[in-house]
């Protein structure tokens, strides 16, 4: 079970350099995320949609400041996760104000310290684009759900227009030196890591989209 005990820390080797890196700069963005990225990058009504499929035991990834706490359908048991200890204090208060079970701990999306097939849903909202190595990621989301377990993702991904394709990659020069990646191909890694996509909506463009995929059940193809 995963709610015997959580421990402060649940991810894995936080203490190597990349993990130290990734916690500075989001320790550091913290402080006016909010501000500067919430109100552009929440989407609250699409998030509702998305996250009222959750079931069972949930992992939320990259909780942040928890302004998507909010979105949470009522009275369910989900862990949250970020690598930041601020992101996760400024948290605090919406975590409190969830009606559900909510636990938030320090936790590194690529290192998931949780058994193989803990979890019925995963979600990440706006995380593939900030981890160092989103199809390592990927695998470890696969390796924690249950067989027919949901996979959940938030989104914004690299356009397939080659206007707009070039100039996410051109954004990407400056933006991954606050640690974020704007030119991912998010769905060829879902796929990738082994799970079969259920449904992909645009929720801005082809840029920003909703996925819902499953871990197969053993025998699928």
């Amino acid at each position: 079970m995963v709610w015997g005990s959580i421990p402060t820390t649940v991810g894995a080797n936080l203490a190597s350099a990349e993990g130290q890196a990734m916690m500075s700069v989001w320790d550091l963005r913290a402080r006016l995320y909010d501000v500067c990225e919430g109100s552009q990058l929440r989407r609250g009504a699409a998030k509702a949609r998305l996250f009222a499929e959750m079931q069972g035991q949930v992992l939320f990834l990259a909780v942040g400041t928890g302004v998507d706490i909010m979105r949470f359908p009522d009275g369910q048991e989900i862990i949250g996760i970020d690598i930041s200890a601020e992101m996760l204090r400024r948290a605090e208060t919406r975590r409190r104000a969830y009606h559900g079970h909510l636990v938030c701990a320090l936790g590194d999306a690529e290192n998931l310290a949780f058994s193989d097939n803990s979890f019925d849903t995963v979600v990440s909202s706006c995380t593939m684009c900030s981890v160092p190595n989103p199809v390592r990621a990927l695998n470890e989301l696969y390796r924690v759900l249950r067989p027919g377990g949901r996979l959940l993702m938030f989104e914004h991904v690299r356009s397939r227009s080659w206007v707009l394709g070039l100039a996410l990659d051109f954004m990407t020069l400056w933006t991954r030196l606050l640690g974020t990646a704007m030119n991912r191909d998010t769905v060829a890694s879902v796929l990738k890591a082994g799970f079969k996509i259920v449904r992909i909506e645009s929720v801005y463009l082809d840029i920003i989209l909703s996925i819902y995929a499953v871990k197969p059940n053993t025998g699928e193809d």
